[in-house]
C-alpha cells in the first residue's frame, strides 16, 4: 500500500489502480497521519529527484 494524501496534486490515482496499486488516503484535516511520508518525500525529493530528471517511468526503472 502507498500512503497519500488526498491533495489536488495527486494525479496518479486512476494509474495507480489500473496497476493493480492499493492506495491508502490519510484523513482530511489530519497532517500529523502523514509527517513521516511527507518527511520521507521531501528526502527524496532534495536528493534524488532534484539531481535526476526523468522522462518516463520507464527511466526511473532502468
Amino acid at each position: 500500500m502507498i500512503q497519500v494524501d488526498k491533495g489536488s496534486e495527486f494525479i496518479a490515482r486512476d494509474r495507480a489502480y489500473q496497476r493493480g496499486v492499493v492506495l491508502g488516503f490519510s484523513r482530511l484535516c489530519k497532517p500529523a497521519d502523514n509527517a513521516f511520508i511527507e518527511s520521507s518525500n521531501g528526502k527524496f525529493r532534495a536528493e534524488c529527484l532534484n539531481a535526476h530528471w526523468f522522462l518516463s517511468l520507464d527511466d526511473v526503472c532502468h
